[in-house]
């Protein structure tokens, strides 16, 4: 029976051959779409899941109050690990620290590298549960060893056996320390949608401690470090998260000299793996959103664009309803029963979900390296999994039920008594359900074009926000040795006698980040109990001339004015949280026992706000003052001077004054561009995905103006004979479907109203929907759908009446 159904159905597709490609394209277009988003959900929602003991990992966070607000923190003091280790070891089966991850210079004879690294303690290997491919999980036991991915080991020896040789690492700007350590293992590199993938090797925590003098007094405000925690097996992670939610607090309570540096009550924070990267911000204390969100609104463009294929599925079988009535009553007359006509058309619509699946999977191999461009992901197609071939066909399946369910109970339903009196006919009612159905197309189409754009928007207004500071021509050089040490000046002047450099500064941070917070401030008005923590970087005299800020009251720092290093310069944020209404002149004491400080400063400054974190949130209060050890170099190169012929010198200086370091450098603008990388890949894959939403549609469309033309020939016959002219009945032709887009747009509009909406409450720093945005879509709605069904109702229109009429 099967096989006869197939062969019926397999008839019927190539009797109608423009129709049946029409139909297999949209619906093979939607399934490869489909197919395209589900990878991509897949790859996001299997983030870090390489790590066996994904479920029981976590990040020790800090949850704390100021400015305001509930903020958390993945930075932690040293001094948590040996309280977590000693009084919570039943908790935990690792406790793990590690340094941030960045960049350093692996040499070995002559080879020398830069690689992103993390000293980490020995335990590290075991908790990832990393790959090893030489050496074992306990590789990091030795205090001057080195863990080196595969690719890093490849790029250091070639070929050569990596193990037992010795590596030359330099150097950091915390560390600042070259040392030699030995190859004890090798590890299998981290696949890309893994938190640690950037990481190239891992040294011993023991080997970072030997040389950073400061461990042993850092103080509990001294947030610097990393800690990681794998609670035991079959333990409740809630129970372990309220058991050492105090464990900091705890401490601190009992050190009175500490409370003016601490935030009020911080609480400890368990943040398990599968939050990292899906659930990475926080709102109110609590993980709230992050990539999910993004996940969201592709997987429902995925599902849309699937629906509209088998929308134009549905509409393309149930407009020929009339050619295919008498085969209905035929069956139904020589005994088929209905279940037996609904099998014979579920089977037509599996072939087509079938052909259109063989032509859909030849489509996603070819798009794959665009969509992996688009989505700076390393996505393929798992051949050899069985799963995915089982998904595959249950996909096919769906779709073809999804497909075929309306036209099987449709096409079903004909009588026979009035199909074979030849007394049926489709009526205007029938068109009703493709109507709906056009409907739900385009209102589906045009409400991912308003999302899209409006998500474009939001884009470019967050570019275009006022930094507070001039980007162009403004290079960053990361001071990565101790070498740097007592040669600034000279730096400074050699470059300034190039005559391409305007001025040369130094800042703890760079001027996309803020690297210090503190607290312990004390002003005139403070409301007892507020506790606060400002962005606190300190900064050479030539900074604001650097970078470009801007004041809103009083002066820059003075080179080598003893006052001013006692002064502070303040952004708008800070001067507005301190309430002040003429800060210049005032008064902060702090009081800072990590930062050596106990003493008033005056505000000799106020400056707008810099967007040095992130560009969709608020600025956060920051204070400038001079001093501290500086890690960054700021460039401005001159206005007049060109980039291309600058950079060499600018390296030149670089290679004369610093030989033993290699010159590497940024600038502020693609720094600053980076922040808005996620949201650009989804822009381009919502952009992507979006217009073959509107081709699907466009498809179904123009079939079924293909479709009304010729059930319309011999009325268009009359009515040229008749005098109707070529733009009448073009008119006549086209407006049904223009008042369809219409109604569709009136649907759409209040939905894209609304979800982008939500969406954007997402950002404190937004923009306002604007009802040009509606317009202009709708307008545009309009005329996709002219010059879609154009062609065919002009066809249609300049045909001779006298073939058309010829059998009357």
């Amino acid at each position: 029976m099967f096989k006869n159904n197939f062969k019926i159905a397999w008839r019927n597709l190539t009797r109608n051959r423009a129709s049946s490609f029409i139909n297999i394209g949209g619906l093979a277009v939607g399934m490869a779409v489909s197919m395209m988003i589900g990878l991509w959900i897949w790859d996001e929602l299997s983030f870090n899941k390489y790590h066996q003991n994904y479920d029981r990992i976590v990040a020790v966070m800090q949850r704390e109050k100021f400015l305001g607000n509930i903020a958390v923190t993945d930075h932690m003091p040293y001094r948590l690990v040996n309280e977590l280790k000693t009084n919570y070891h039943n908790d935990f089966k690792h406790i793990v620290t590690a340094t941030e991850t960045r960049e350093y210079y692996l040499s070995q004879g002559e080879n020398k590298i830069a690689q992103t690294g993390q000293y980490v303690e020995a335990a590290a290997p075991e908790m990832l549960t990393l790959k090893m491919l030489r050496g074992s999980w306990a590789a990091l036991n030795d205090p001057r060893s080195v863990l080196l991915s595969a690719s890093a080991a490849k790029k250091l020896f070639g070929n050569t056996d990596p193990m037992d040789k010795t590596v030359k690492v330099s150097d950091t700007w915390d560390v600042h320390s070259t040392t030699d350590v030995k190859v004890t293992g090798i590890y299998e590199d981290l696949p890309q949608n893994v938190q640690f993938h950037d990481v190239q090797f891992f040294m011993p925590w023991e080997l970072y401690a030997a040389t950073d003098t400061r461990l042993s007094t850092m103080g509990w405000d001294d947030h610097r470090f990393l800690i990681y925690g794998e609670i035991w097996p079959g333990a409740d992670l809630n129970k372990v998260s309220a058991a050492v939610k105090d464990a900091e607090l705890n401490v601190i309570r009992h050190l009175d000299n500490m409370r003016d540096e601490v935030a009020a009550n911080p609480e400890i924070l368990l943040n398990p793996m599968k939050n990292w990267h899906l659930y990475s911000t926080f709102k109110d204390g609590v993980a709230d959103r992050g990539p999910i969100r993004f996940v969201w609104i592709v997987g429902i463009i995925g599902g849309f664009v699937l629906l509209l294929a088998c929308i134009n599925f549905m509409n393309f079988s149930t407009a020929r309803s009339e050619k295919r009535a008498t085969e209905v009553g035929i069956r139904k007359a020589i005994g088929s029963a209905r279940v037996q006509l609904v099998i014979q058309f579920f089977s037509e619509s599996l072939l087509v979900a079938l052909l259109a699946f063989m032509i859909a999977l030849l489509f996603v191999i070819l798009a794959l390296p665009t969509l992996n461009d688009l989505s700076a992901k390393q996505i393929s197609l798992p051949y050899t999994n069985i799963w995915f071939w089982l998904f595959c066909f249950s996909f096919i399946v769906f779709t073809g039920l999804l497909a075929g369910i309306y036209p099987a109970l449709y096409l079903s339903s004909f009588q026979p008594v009035k199909v074979l009196k030849g007394a049926f006919r489709a009526g205007r009612m029938a068109s009703l359900p493709r109507k709906v159905l056009v409907v739900m197309q385009f209102t589906i189409s045009i409400v991912l074009i308003i999302c899209t754009v409006i998500i474009y928007n939001q884009l470019i207004f967050s570019k275009d926000r006022p930094v507070g500071y001039t980007r162009d021509g403004l290079v960053i050089v990361p001071m990565q040795s101790i070498d740097y040490q007592g040669k600034q000046d000279v730096l400074r002047n050699e470059l300034k006698n190039t005559g391409l450099v305007t001025e040369v500064a130094e800042s703890e941070s760079p001027v996309t980040g803020i690297s210090s917070n503190n607290g312990g401030f004390n002003w005139q008005g403070k409301a007892p109990g507020v506790e606060e923590k400002f962005g606190t970087l300190t900064v050479t005299a030539e900074y604001g001339k650097t970078i470009g800020w801007q004041f809103k009251e009083g002066r820059d720092f003075y080179a080598g004015s003893v006052a001013d290093s006692s002064g502070f310069v303040i952004n708008e944020a800070a001067a507005k949280y301190m309430g002040f209404k003429n800060p210049v002149g005032e008064t902060i004491h702090w009081k800072s026992k990590w930062n050596n400080v106990d003493k008033d400063y005056k505000i000799i400054g106020v400056i707008k706000n810099m967007v040095m974190e992130s560009p969709y949130d608020a600025i956060r209060p920051v204070v400038f003052r001079l001093g501290g050890n500086p890690n960054w170099i700021f460039i401005r190169i001159s206005p007049q001077a060109s980039v291309s012929k600058a950079l060499p010198q600018i390296a030149g200086v670089f290679k004369k004054i610093v030989p033993s370091v290699p010159f590497t450098y940024s600038f502020a603008d693609e720094d600053y561009a980076k922040k808005f990388t996620t949201e650009e890949h989804i822009g381009k894959l919502t952009k992507f995905f979006s217009c073959l939403a509107i081709f699907i549609s466009c498809l179904g469309l123009f079939g079924m103006a293909m479709f009304m033309a010729e059930q319309r020939t011999k009325e268009i016959g009359l009515r040229k004979v008749l005098g109707a002219t070529a733009f009448t009945l073009w008119r006549l032709l086209s407006k049904d479907f223009v008042a369809l887009v219409i109604i569709s747009l009136i649907i759409a509009t209040p939905m894209a109203w609304y979800f982008m909406s939500k969406w954007l409450q997402g950002y404190q720093y937004r923009i306002q929907i604007t009802w040009w945005v509606f317009v202009l879509t709708g307008i545009g709605a309009v005329l996709i759908t002219l010059l879609t069904v154009s062609y065919q109702t002009i066809k249609a229109a300049l045909a001779n009446p006298v073939k058309s009429l010829r059998s009357e």
